[in-house]
C-alpha cells in the first residue's frame, strides 16, 4: 500500500448519472470501491460526490491583450480549481502551460494549440494570424504542440462589410480539417454567426464553441453529424454590452449581435432537442474571469436543458467525450463533495465542500 493517507468518502457518490455508491476510497492518489486492509490515517469526508467538473472552454495562460505570466495563470487556474473545475480543455491560448502539468494541486488541462485566425480578424494578441494558403501547415503545427485539439476561428466581424462573416473558403477548411484528423486531432472553432457553419460541418469539423448561429435548417446537420456544441452562455450574455460599444461604428454588426443573445436560449435548447451534444464551457480568459463554471451549469438549465442533462455536461457526458475517466476503479481521484444532491439543484455547484485532486483534499 501507498504510505499516502488513506481518504474515505462516504454519503452518497455520484459515480454516474444513476449509478449512485454510498463510498468510495482514495489510496495512492487513486479511486477504490474495495475498503483497503490495515488502513490507518484515514481522513473521512462526507457529502454528495460527483467527478471534478469539467470546463470545456477555458484559456489558462491568457489575457485580455495577450499571453500572461506564469504566476497570473497560476491564479487562473487555482481559481478555476477553487470552483470544482479539475478538468479543462483549453479552447486555444498564446501561452505555453505545460508547466502546469508538473503541478500535482492543478486543474488537468487538455489543449488546443494556438487559436488560428485570418488576417486582423480576431482579436490582437491572441492567435496565430494567417491567410487560407497557411492554414493547413499552422494546423499541423498546432495539432502537434495540442492535447489532441486544434482551435480555429471560423467567423468575426469584417470591418469591410461591418458585420460578422466567415473566415475560410470551404476547400481551405476541409484541407485543414483532414490534416488535423489525419495527425489525430479533432478540431473546434469560434463561431458567432450563421454562414460559417454549414462548410465547417461539412468539412469535418468535431465542435463548434458558441454556436450561436444555429438556425432551424442547421440543427438537423449538427445532429446527423454528430458536431458538439460548448454554448459558452455566460460570455453569450456579454453580447449586448459588446453591441452598444460598437454601435456607431459598426450599426450592422451591433444588430446581429443583439439578433444572437436575444434568441440565445431557443438556439440552445433546440440543439438539445434535435440530440446535438451540448457541453459546459465559460470562455474564462481574456475578458471573463476564471471560476464560472457552476454559473454556466445554471444558464443550461435556464436554457431549457433538464437539470440531471445540464449537471452531466460538466461531469460525466463531458469527461467522456473528452477521453478522461470520471470516479472509475483506479482513475485518479479528482472529485468534488457537496452538501446536497446538484441532480436536484444545480445550484449547489456553486458552494463545494471539498475539493481532491489527485487524491489529495486541496480545498
Amino acid at each position: 500500500m501507498s504510505d499516502r493517507a488513506v481518504l474515505h468518502v462516504r454519503g452518497r457518490v455520484l459515480v454516474g448519472p444513476e449509478d449512485v455508491r454510498d463510498e468510495l476510497w482514495v489510496v495512492g492518489g487513486r479511486v477504490s470501491y474495495d475498503r483497503p486492509a490495515g488502513a490507518r490515517d484515514v481522513t473521512t469526508v462526507e457529502g454528495w460526490a460527483l467527478p471534478g467538473l469539467v470546463d470545456a472552454h477555458c484559456h489558462v495562460g491568457l489575457g485580455a491583450h495577450g499571453p500572461v505570466d506564469a504566476d497570473v495563470a497560476e491564479k487562473q487556474a487555482l481559481t478555476d480549481r477553487e470552483a470544482g473545475t479539475l478538468l479543462i480543455r483549453d479552447a486555444g491560448s498564446p501561452s505555453d502551460t505545460r508547466w502546469v502539468d508538473d503541478r500535482e494541486d492543478l486543474p488537468k488541462i487538455i489543449r488546443a494549440g494556438r487559436h488560428l485566425a485570418r488576417t486582423r480578424r480576431y482579436i490582437r494578441g491572441y492567435a496565430h494570424e494567417v491567410e487560407p494558403a497557411d492554414l493547413v501547415a499552422y494546423v499541423a503545427r498546432e495539432a502537434r504542440r495540442g492535447d489532441g485539439w486544434v482551435k480555429l476561428v471560423g467567423d468575426w466581424i469584417d470591418r469591410d462589410l461591418g458585420d460578422l462573416a466567415a473566415c475560410w473558403p470551404r476547400e481551405a477548411a476541409e484541407a485543414a480539417i483532414a490534416e488535423a484528423h489525419r495527425l489525430g486531432a479533432r478540431v473546434t472553432a469560434h463561431c458567432f454567426a450563421e454562414d460559417s457553419l454549414r462548410d465547417l460541418v461539412e468539412s469535418g469539423i468535431d465542435c463548434v464553441e458558441h454556436a450561436t448561429g444555429l438556425t432551424e435548417d442547421l440543427v438537423p446537420l449538427f445532429a446527423e453529424r454528430g458536431v458538439a456544441i460548448v454554448p459558452t452562455l455566460v460570455n453569450i450574455a456579454t453580447f449586448p454590452d459588446l453591441a452598444a460599444g460598437g454601435e456607431q461604428k459598426y450599426p450592422a454588426w451591433s444588430a446581429h449581435m443583439r439578433r444572437l443573445h436575444a434568441r440565445r436560449y431557443d438556439t440552445v435548447r433546440a440543439a438539445y432537442d434535435a440530440g446535438v451534444p451540448v457541453f459546459v464551457g465559460t470562455d474564462a480568459g481574456g475578458s471573463l474571469p476564471h471560476g464560472l463554471v457552476a454559473a454556466e451549469v445554471g444558464e443550461l438549465v435556464t436554457a431549457g436543458l433538464p437539470a440531471l442533462d445540464a449537471l452531466a455536461a460538466a461531469t460525466w457526458s463531458a469527461r467522456a467525450w473528452l477521453g478522461r475517466p470520471g470516479l472509475d476503479e483506479g482513475a485518479p481521484a479528482d472529485l468534488v463533495v457537496y452538501d446536497a444532491d446538484p441532480r436536484e439543484d444545480v445550484r449547489v455547484l456553486a458552494a463545494p465542500r471539498r475539493i481532491v485532486l489527485n487524491g489529495t483534499v486541496v480545498g
